[in-house]
């Protein structure tokens, strides 16, 4: 495993605001969701994905269709083609990773990479987040369901903090096919991230590698009583 946990120290500094913090008048991954998680205290957890012409996009889904009502995939638009795109309520855009980097530079942020689109573009992806990162001085990490993007990032940018995120029903491409323990291996995290739905069986591998546990998505009272269990979980909704 890697050393230096001391430097991550924040990753369990407070919780995490799924997709920021959204609702009914407010977009998942829009700039006004993550003033909201700002205003209130908390981490921000958001998803991104890469244009056409290599810039990385804060968006959670393969395809256009949900959240813009558009048609199409995201990763044939160039960054000019996403910028006219509006999220749900009409004013905000889809924002680059860059825009919430500059929006918070002290806040907690952990960025899941999809890397949905193929290996290819999977590094050209890993590529372009670490780019916008190099640059930014605050407590950021990265964090993949695919321990090909997480081990991307322990290869040519070690410095910046990594988690490994898994669950028993989304289990793809090398956990599937090697298990969760050889995946963390090739991974190398320094924190792994696990479906609430699975603790809390799910404690044993972090606890015995000696790394930060987080959990998502907590939405219920029964989802908060799982998470106690962890160190940080990443939250839609602590009511």
């Amino acid at each position: 495993m890697p050393g230096g946990q001391a430097r991550h120290e924040w990753l369990t500094a407070q919780p995490y605001a799924h997709r920021g913090l959204h609702g009914a008048d407010t977009a998942e991954n829009s700039l006004a969701a993550f003033r909201a998680a700002i205003a209130h205290g908390h981490g921000i957890e958001c998803d991104v994905r890469l244009s056409r012409d290599g810039v990385a996009h804060i968006f959670h889904d393969r395809r256009l269709e949900r959240l813009t009502g558009s048609s199409g995939s995201f990763a044939a638009l160039t960054a000019q083609d996403i910028a006219a795109l509006r999220l749900p309520g009409g004013d905000e855009v889809v924002p680059p990773l860059s825009a919430l980097l500059a929006l918070a530079p002290e806040t907690p942020l952990l960025i899941e990479i999809k890397s949905d689109a193929g290996p290819l573009s999977c590094a050209r992806l890993c590529a372009a987040v670490g780019h916008d990162l190099a640059g930014h001085a605050g407590p950021a990490a990265i964090m993949s369901f695919d321990p090909v993007a997480v081990h991307w990032f322990a290869r040519h940018r070690p410095a910046i903090a990594r988690g490994l995120v898994v669950s028993r029903r989304h289990r793809t491409g090398l956990v599937a096919r090697q298990g969760a323990a050889l995946a963390i291996a090739r991974a190398k995290p320094h924190f792994i991230a696990c479906d609430v739905r699975d603790l809390p069986t799910a404690c044993a591998l972090p606890r015995r590698l000696g790394v930060p546990l987080l959990c998502w998505t907590v939405r219920t009272p029964r989802d908060r009583a799982r998470a106690a269990r962890v160190d940080k979980p990443i939250f839609e909704s602590m009511a």
